[in-house]
């Protein structure tokens, strides 16, 4: 259970085989049949081979119209992939935006898509594990990321670049996100997770009660994909 605007709202959390998130990465590696652009938000998008396509499921169109982009501020997204949330912030008004991706390929996709757009003057992309490359005094309005919802234990091989996009062994990486957003975020700054109903909620809330903070549900949306309904939700952290 989660709470939104004093209410108490039911989550789900289903199960997906680490396996069948293998298959689709393996075809986004080495299928041919992959297009090097693809349409989405009424926009063309450059696609660099190796890069986590962001038409394999909603996730990227639902969230990229989800997030609170803090109009005339600045926004800090990590795991930029392709680079359509953080473009997309810069094209709906954000007056600075910086990109983070530990994919060396995503970097220089999200770094064409920030030229397609026209929009250099307004984003910066940067090759970084979490917070890395960011400068201590870096200040964010908000910050976002479209977690990789996939839970695997410890230890569980990430075997290629992609691997990372979608899989976070013992949800490490978002308890380096949670615990490192502090020293980056303005007064007042927002920390927010995309995520579905994929990820595992519970251990999601035992990492932010351990950090001082709860988890707050901001939206959700439901998307019939391929195979099944898929409920994206977007949440944000506050501290207790």
């Amino acid at each position: 259970m989660t709470h939104t605007s004093g209410e108490v709202v039911e989550t789900m959390t289903v199960e997906e085989s680490p396996e069948t998130v293998a298959q689709v990465l393996q075809h986004a590696l080495v299928g041919e049949d992959l297009p090097d652009s693809f349409t989405l938000l009424g926009q063309e998008w450059s696609l660099h081979r190796g890069v986590f396509p962001s038409t394999l499921s909603a996730a990227t169109e639902v969230l990229a119209s989800m997030v609170p982009y803090p109009k005339g501020g600045s926004l800090l997204e990590v795991g930029c992939g392709t680079g359509v949330i953080s473009v997309t912030a810069a094209l709906e008004g954000c007056a600075s935006v910086t990109a983070l991706d530990i994919n060396e390929k995503a970097v220089a996709n999200t770094a064409a898509n920030i030229e397609r757009h026209g929009v250099g003057d307004r984003v910066r992309v940067l090759h970084s594990d979490m917070y890395e490359a960011l400068e201590p005094t870096d200040r964010f309005d908000a910050i976002f990321w479209n977690v990789p919802w996939t839970y695997v234990e410890d230890g569980f091989p990430l075997s290629t670049d992609l691997h990372s996009a979608v899989f976070d062994p013992g949800y490490q990486g978002q308890s380096r996100y949670i615990a490192g957003a502090h020293a980056h975020l303005t007064d007042g700054g927002r920390l927010l997770i995309g995520t579905a109903d994929l990820g595992d909620r519970a251990r999601l809330d035992s990492i932010a009660e351990k950090a001082g903070m709860r988890v707050d549900m901001l939206d959700r949306v439901r998307r019939i994909e391929e195979v099944r309904v898929m409920e994206y939700h977007l949440l944000e952290l506050h501290a207790k």
